[in-house]
């Protein structure tokens, strides 16, 4: 059910009071005006407080509300069964735009799609070719060569880890260019990878992590959303090292987590929306990678006096070797 009040008076509030499965959202935000697009966003099982790629996309579409008086309404999902339900929960309300986060939600999306052609839909890390779908997708592959590339200049064992999620081609991008960019760094370094399975069990990840720190690794990127947080909590407690990814995970556990893997989904989001509402929606697939920023690396806020200026500057040379194309990132192992 949702509520709109107060619209005499310039201010609307919209309260979401659905509940789809285990999906159900609440929501009440406040404008200055009448806001000039109404979006619908179901999250992914990791859903908000992720501090990855869930809680990224949720920026967007604050920002979206703070600079475009666009109008925000949430959805929840607990698992895979909640992914159709709201989406299609989401389309009945008439919004302008509904966005899925999360290459999961795939198959849902198709479906949904189809039976609402004059919906506009966007999704991302998936690929839905659909003429009222627009595919955001990233070259995770080059963000994660960067942080490679730092991992194997400060590896003291000459072993590093990978923790992803769902052992799919999407997270292979991710070992995929970790590992290349490490091996430019430090020429035989080993990887090697565990996989939780999921993108919020938190316990499994740490538990991986234990696993590839007793082996030796000391440095594991992770890909895993929520799960991660294991990934960075057992870097503190063993006194190691960590790789955030999707959002700037550095200030987590500060001096534990030696760089972030930026995957700026948010900014994918906010624009989205924005060429809604300017009317310049496009279905298809719009690609971010290092050259447009899409992806990149944190700011080092914490760690970055572990670095020689000329490793940073290496890094940097690195980085434009891949905009130019002198370094071909792989997408597989």
């Amino acid at each position: 059910m949702k509520l709109r009040l107060g619209m005499g008076l310039g201010a609307l509030v919209w309260v979401l009071l659905a509940g789809c499965g285990n999906g159900s959202a609440t929501k009440t935000t406040e404008n200055g005006g009448e806001a000039t697009v109404t979006t619908a966003i179901v999250f992914d099982s990791g859903g908000r407080g992720d501090k990855s790629f869930n809680d990224s996309a949720w920026r967007g579409m604050q920002k979206a509300e703070s600079d475009l008086g666009a109008q925000a309404l949430p959805y929840d999902s607990d698992s895979e069964r909640d992914y159709e339900a709201n989406l299609t929960a989401a389309a009945d309300e008439g919004v302008d735009l509904v966005i899925a986060v999360g290459i999961n939600m795939v198959a849902a999306l198709e479906a949904v799609a189809k039976e609402y052609p004059d919906t506009k839909f966007a999704i991302v890390d998936g690929n839905v070719d659909l003429p009222n779908v627009r595919s955001l997708v990233f070259a995770e592959e080059e963000g994660s060569y960067l942080v490679g590339y730092l991992a194997g200049l400060k590896t003291k064992t000459g072993k590093l880890g990978f923790v992803g999620g769902m052992n799919i081609p999407l997270i292979e991008k991710f070992q995929a260019g970790f590992t290349a960019g490490a091996t430019l760094a430090h020429p035989g370094v080993e990887v090697t990878a565990k996989h939780t399975g999921s993108w919020d069990n938190i316990d499994t990840a740490k538990q991986s992590a234990n696993i590839l720190y007793s082996g030796g690794a000391d440095i594991i990127f992770h890909a895993a959303g929520r799960a991660g947080l294991g990934v960075i909590r057992a870097a503190k407690e063993r006194e190691m090292l960590a790789i955030g990814v999707d959002s700037n995970q550095d200030y987590i556990e500060p001096g534990y987590v030696l760089t972030s893997m930026i995957k700026r989904v948010d900014e994918a989001v906010f624009q989205t929306i924005s060429d809604v509402n300017d009317g310049a929606f496009s279905a298809g697939l719009k690609s971010y990678d290092l050259s447009s920023n899409g992806v990149g690396v944190s700011e080092l806020e914490f760690t970055k006096q572990l670095f020689t200026d000329e490793e940073l500057a290496g890094l940097e040379d690195v980085k434009q070797k891949i905009i130019d194309g002198e370094i071909s990132v792989p997408t597989t192992l």
